[in-house]
């Protein structure tokens, strides 16, 4: 889970009860940002499994209690005093989803992901995205920005805040599936994982960090930097530091990699 949906595993075939009846949620875990994520699996194509799934987030959402208590018994305190209830997701994994699955989901406003799964011999597995929602799309947020803008809303900052919605724009537009998370520290650009995130502007520079392999990426010193054993806000294996729009431009093909990584 951690290594394909970016989720940190916390207990299969969990007992729940809702209204008297009583259920097994496949997967619960956490995601990178400290969203609660419910997993559930599929063998060929079943269009229940999204309504199955969202019983089983609301009966989450309604017991925080226990699965608060969950992540301190797995994860400690810590993880548990920053769980983010405002974004709760539902990864729902088959063989195959139908057109009609994929828009239902665009009719909920949760957070939901459909992945297809695919076998490429005995040994090996693959996981594709058929659809990803997060209730409001990224276009919407993408034009609400636009229009935030456009009546003079600006943070303080000047230049380096408009490079931020300059790359805010990018990571938005960068592919399908693309979900904006506010986290106090940053802001994350996931697919089905984090493939960048965004803390707030510096005095002369913005930071970007993204996912990479770093033996096909070359290191240019002030402007992409190791940081696979430096601490920092957000996740990723890569910072690239952002100073003016040319900066940007010199980005998006590192933006793109990781987006196609996740």
């Amino acid at each position: 889970m951690d290594t394909m949906l970016g989720v940190t595993f916390l207990a299969s075939e969990y007992v729940i009860g809702c209204d008297g009846d009583r259920g097994r949620i496949d997967s619960l875990g956490i995601d990178e940002n400290g969203s609660p994520v419910v997993v559930e699996y599929k063998r060929g194509t079943d269009s229940g499994v999204i309504n199955q799934g969202l019983y089983y987030l609301s009966w989450l959402l309604a017991h925080g209690d226990a699965f608060r208590a969950l992540v301190r018994d797995r994860l400690g305190a810590t993880a548990a005093s920053q769980i983010l209830w405002s974004v709760p997701r539902l990864i729902c994994v088959a063989g195959d989803f139908t057109r009609y699955d994929a828009h239902a989901v665009r009719e909920h406003r949760r957070s939901i992901d459909l992945v297809r799964y695919r076998y490429y011999g005995d040994d090996h597995i693959g996981l594709e995205t058929v659809a990803s929602v997060t209730g409001l799309s990224g276009t919407v947020k993408r034009s609400r920005r636009r229009e935030a803008g456009q009546r003079g809303v600006r943070q303080p900052g000047g230049a380096l805040a408009e490079l931020a919605e300059a790359v805010d724009e990018v990571l938005l537009g960068v592919g399908d599936g693309v979900t904006r998370v506010q986290r106090k520290q940053y802001v994350a650009y996931q697919r089905l994982c984090n493939f960048a995130c965004v803390p707030p502007p510096q005095q002369t520079k913005l930071l970007v960090y993204l996912k990479a392999n770093l033996k096909k990426v070359d290191l240019i010193p002030g402007f992409t930097r190791n940081v696979t054993r430096v601490g920092h806000h957000g996740t990723g294996n890569l910072e690239v530091q952002l100073r003016t729009e040319r900066d940007l431009e010199r980005a998006q093909d590192l933006f793109r990699l990781s987006y196609a990584a996740a």
